[in-house]
């Protein structure tokens, strides 16, 4: 059953913003349906000309770029709430590819009513351009993170940053959460070999910090982890929009 703008589950979280009545209407019309997919199933595929722009509803998935050498770079993991295939949208072909990796719901809207958006509601096409500023300067953090942070602060401050976006999206409790990913994914958006990457989860599990273990990720001690993380503990994470 297709879910209504109004009666969307995500806008109940108070981690994103309050919308008008008439954004609500604008995004109910640009809304042209919903579509469920397998884990596995490669959504947007880099340089792909999408006709489609997609906010995820429900699952998890992962964003990434082929290598030359037929490897693949991660670039972020993706949540309930993300909006995906704008690059198609605005430069004409996507520049990574986009894979659910559990079963997800995502609402569809028509790439070729981008531009009402933009002409139609200022507030909603702000949003957009807020999302790429995010976008920007979460790659920043991980330039910042490959440079200069230890491989088990590396790890940690993953752990910390998805158990704190899967919370605020009602995926994360009591800190728990699942977690779709292999290490190998973890070890690429990190720019570790999985060898290490394996050492540094086996040590937080060792020290019962933290154990990632069939799908599920459970956080035994989010202080130190944070601190591993060197990170800030926080209560009120950043709110974000909807679209």
């Amino acid at each position: 059953m297709v879910s209504k703008c109004e009666n969307c589950p995500l806008r109940k979280r108070p981690i994103f913003d309050d919308m008008t009545k008439g954004e609500i209407a604008f995004m109910q019309s640009f809304k042209s349906g919903e579509l469920q997919i397998s884990a596995g199933t490669t959504l947007l595929m880099e340089g792909a000309n999408s006709p489609q722009l997609f906010t995820a509803l429900d699952g998890m998935g992962l964003r990434y770029k082929t290598l030359e050498s037929g490897d693949r770079q991660v670039i972020n993991f993706v949540m309930p709430g993300d909006f995906l295939g704008l690059q198609a949208g605005v430069m004409q072909e996507m520049q990574h590819s986009v894979e659910a990796t559990s079963d997800m719901v995502l609402c569809v809207f028509d790439r070729k009513r981008l531009w009402e958006l933009f002409r139609d509601q200022p507030g909603r096409a702000y949003d957009l351009t807020w999302l790429g500023a995010v976008e920007e300067h979460f790659l920043g953090e991980s330039l910042a993170i490959l440079g200069h942070m230890s491989g088990i602060a590396r790890v940690s401050r993953a752990l910390v940053r998805l158990y704190d976006r899967a919370e605020a999206v009602n995926l994360g409790k009591n800190y728990s959460m699942p977690l779709p990913y292999k290490q190998q994914d973890m070890a690429d958006a990190l720019g570790m070999s999985l060898v290490h990457t394996n050492k540094m989860l086996k040590k937080l599990r060792e020290q019962r910090v933290a154990t990632w273990r069939s799908g599920q990720l459970q956080i035994h001690d989010y202080k130190t982890l944070c601190k591993l993380a060197e990170v800030q503990q926080t209560e009120h994470p950043m709110v974000r929009p909807l679209l």
